[in-house]
């Protein structure tokens, strides 16, 4: 099994332990805002979209190399921007926040980073490991 396919099933692993927290009884996990580590609160649709990400990661690392491989460049970019964004507006895109709520404008600070972080490392570690199985692969003659 290639690192791609073995990470694509770590994501998913991480991706469905993300959508179970609101559910574990785990103290800390959630405090009594309802915010995770007191940090960020994941709703129900936050949860729907962890959920179809950890499928979408599982069903590559089974299908094949190539299917890893292109769930990586698109999972990171994708996550990758939308912890940019978030870090730019306060809202992220995959959830649709950015549609409904206005811009909180751009805050460097220790909360939104903290807020962003998990997006932005997970998508920049998918897309790094992507784009560097594309660099390995012999070029076509």
């Amino acid at each position: 099994m290639t690192l791609q396919r073995k990470l694509a099933w770590a994501y998913a692993a991480i991706l469905l332990a993300v959508a179970s927290i609101n559910y574990l009884p785990v103290p800390g996990l959630v405090d009594a805002e309802g915010l995770a580590f007191g940090i960020f609160a994941l709703d129900p649709f936050d949860d729907a979209l962890h959920v179809i990400s950890a499928l979408w990661a599982g069903w590559a690392a089974w299908r094949s190399h190539k299917a890893a491989e292109f769930f990586l460049i698109a999972f990171g970019f994708l996550y990758l921007m939308d912890g940019a964004l978030g870090m730019l507006t306060g809202w992220g895109y995959l959830d649709l926040a950015i549609c409904f709520n206005a811009s909180l404008g751009a805050d460097f600070g220790l909360f939104r980073w903290l807020a962003n972080l998990p997006h932005m490392i997970l998508g920049g570690v998918a897309l790094a490991t992507g784009l560097a199985s594309l660099r390995q692969r012999p070029a076509i003659a």
